[in-house]
């Protein structure tokens, strides 16, 4: 499509960011020269979804000022959100301080805290992020922040968008999976956690919460043997399968196709024929 249409591909994967985490989170290292938001900080560093809104709205401005189409590509559904509608709270920062503070309260505990804060969005969480203190850290982290004043930079929104979403039955998304896992076990993504281990990065630091990397963690530790990472690994995959469908099934501005359609690359041609014709004097390639 990037060919077809004289576009420039820019990752929207959470994971790809990191360098040297290349096997686990699936870099097409064929496309390196031509993606952007592969290896942008180092395995040991943190990474915010503020800082990827930052990089990837400076890089779609570069892309258009040449005449190009950017095609933002990858499944880190709030990424992709804050490109295309703007996340006013991305450019909070961390409050470590309070992490620390908050770090051992109970997930009741921290519900009771953001009530006390904000309790108009208390009040709007579901039972899930209820349940999860990471989500309800940040919820008291950006209320906090408002309270003190702090203003919220709404990042420029970009209307003019076509957004296309590939899917297909759970049982193939599985089958792939498998195929997947097995690729990369046999391309050396143990290997490459040693490696990791010798530049000094650890089972703390962000990059290694990632699927691929965190399953390996007991096997390290001699507490799994690589059928039951291999095992985790599938469950963990699958479970993030489900939860991107749910999430960009709510956006009704997708338009789906299914990989199993033989003509799915043409469907999709033809839509984005309609929404961007000047690209169509792009030479096909």
């Amino acid at each position: 499509m990037a060919k077809r249409f004289n576009g420039q591909l820019i990752s929207a994967d959470s994971r790809q960011v990191f360098k040297d985490l290349d096997i686990g989170t699936g870099k097409d290292k064929n496309l390196v020269g031509n993606i952007y938001g592969y290896d942008l900080v180092e395995a040991k560093d943190r990474f915010s979804l503020g800082q990827y809104l930052k990089l990837a709205n400076k890089k779609i401005t570069e892309i258009q000022k040449q005449g190009k189409l950017p095609i933002v590509v990858g499944g880190t559904g709030l990424y992709i959100k804050g490109l295309i509608d703007g996340i006013p709270t991305a450019l909070i920062a961390r409050n470590e301080d309070l992490r620390k503070t908050l770090s051992e309260k109970t997930p009741g505990k921290l519900f009771d805290i953001l009530a006390q804060f904000d309790p108009t969005k208390a009040a709007s969480l579901n039972q899930s992020d209820r349940s999860n203190p990471r989500r309800l850290v940040r919820a008291i982290e950006i209320a906090q922040a408002r309270q003190t004043g702090l203003s919220v930079k709404k990042l420029k929104k970009r209307m003019n968008v076509c957004q296309v979403g590939l899917t297909t039955n759970l049982s193939f998304f599985e089958k792939r999976i498998k195929e997947r896992i097995q690729a990369r076990i046999v391309a050396g993504i143990e290997a490459e956690i040693c490696d990791l281990f010798t530049m000094g990065v650890t089972w703390n630091d962000q990059a290694m919460t990632s699927l691929g990397y965190k399953e390996w963690q007991g096997f390290f530790a001699g507490k799994k043997n690589l059928e039951e990472v291999l095992s985790d690994w599938q469950k963990g995959e699958m479970q993030y399968v489900k939860r991107q469908l749910v999430w960009f099934k709510k956006d009704k501005r997708i338009n789906w196709f299914d990989i199993s359609d033989p003509l799915y690359r043409k469907n999709v041609e033809n839509l984005v024929k309609k929404w961007y014709p000047r690209g169509t004097n792009a030479k096909e390639n």
